[in-house]
């Protein structure tokens, strides 16, 4: 597992719901944790690792010692949006590349977490902001896409170099190429039990 970097086919995927929380979907949600301290980052969705998968993690203090403050976002849905605000976002999938991006300052979001509890957050600040930009990801929305023209256009020429640089990778083996991402997808969608049998 690592983080895919832009403009890999899974970070434009939308993700499909989660049938079933089990053992393996636990040692998804750890592996995902890992990667996100080893990326010092604060939160990281499924697809994000090429898994097609409506969940996130979040802990808002990149300190993996910090337990307490992990949070699993299984199936979220963001019910409420209030007021607007303007920040400065990052993304794992863009290493070293920010830009100001306009968010409800206030949300409220119900998910499950690894127990199956259904818990409703009610969020503000850089919490509200993070679930946001980590529930666009599974929409297959990236940061890029919220920020203004103007904004974007200043980038334009850094996120030029992260395509040159994954069609360079993929030219090298490293990736295989979008039709074979996109039918790998496909694949690790979940499907109701019904589906399975049949494949």
């Amino acid at each position: 597992m690592e983080v895919l970097p832009y403009c890999h086919p899974a970070l434009r995927w939308k993700s499909k719901p989660i049938l079933e929380i089990n053992d393996d979907l636990r040692r998804i949600v750890a592996e995902m944790f890992s990667l996100m301290y080893t990326a010092k980052g604060i939160g990281l969705a499924a697809n994000q690792v090429g898994l097609p998968y409506r969940l996130f993690v979040l802990n808002l203090t990149a300190d993996p010692e910090e337990k307490d403050e992990e949070i699993v976002f299984i199936n979220p849905e963001i019910l409420k949006r209030k007021g607007t605000t303007e920040g400065e976002e990052g993304c794992l999938s863009f290493p070293g590349m920010y830009g100001p991006v306009k968010r409800a300052a206030k949300v409220v979001i119900e998910a499950f977490d690894l127990n199956g509890e259904c818990i409703e957050y009610s969020l503000d600040d850089l919490a509200a902001r993070a679930v946001q930009h980590e529930t666009d990801h599974l929409d297959g929305i990236l940061f890029t896409d919220r920020m203004t023209e103007t904004a974007r256009r200043e980038l334009e020429p850094v996120i030029g170099d992260f395509e040159t640089q994954f069609r360079r990778w993929q030219s090298e083996g490293r990736f295989p190429s979008d039709e074979l991402i996109k039918r790998e997808l496909l694949k690790l969608e979940p499907k109701p039990p019904s589906e399975n049998s049949k494949s």
